[in-house]
């Protein structure tokens, strides 16, 4: 899903929209499937047992079941869905939450330093923490970036090939806002 261009500046455009990297989904389907698989096995093992305790069996194991898909799979599956990391033109966006919604936006002016990290799982994934380093005391970091180093190079991009940069290519001389 596209972000909201009515939610964008004039002349802003998005570069990059990104969930994170699925890989925080993959303890989640494992539960999924676990919890499918010994709930299915708990199902038939609880027919050989006499009246009543059988339903009692079935009525608890579904119970359960379902309390742990939904917190240990639904929950995360939503959180992942709602977490948006977008670049656009003017700035760096990063939204997440459904009850309690968050954000954060970063001017492309205010970035100082923009960098990555990746491990070795990281990178097998194909995807890294992004460090944005702007005008706050402590540098932002964002988990689970898909391609990190190509949102690192379009983010520096964005900063640095700006054309309302303040130095003048052209005459090798600073300028402020158009004015030598």
């Amino acid at each position: 899903m596209p972000y909201p261009d009515d939610l964008l500046s004039e002349g802003e455009h998005v570069v990059t929209h990104k969930h994170p990297h699925f890989k925080m989904l993959i303890l989640p389907v494992l539960v999924l499937a676990g919890t499918l698989g010994a709930g299915v096995w708990l199902a038939l093992w609880a027919r050989g047992l006499d009246a009543p305790w059988d339903m009692v069996t079935l009525i608890a194991v579904g119970a359960v079941a379902v309390l742990l898909v939904v917190w240990l799979f639904l929950v995360p599956f939503v959180r992942w869905r709602t977490t948006h990391f977008i670049v656009t033109t003017d700035r760096v966006i990063a939204r997440e939450g459904v009850v309690k919604r968050t954000g954060i936006d970063i001017p492309m002016a205010r970035i100082n330093s923009v960098r990555f990290e990746h491990g070795l799982v990281d990178r097998v994934f194909g995807c890294g923490t992004l460090i944005i380093e702007s005008a706050s005391e402590e540098p932002l970091t964002f988990d689970d970036i898909p391609g990190v180093e190509k949102v690192h190079t379009m983010i520096y991009r964005q900063v640095n090939d700006n054309p309302y940069d303040d130095f003048d290519a052209g005459t090798g001389r600073q300028e402020r806002h158009g004015h030598a």
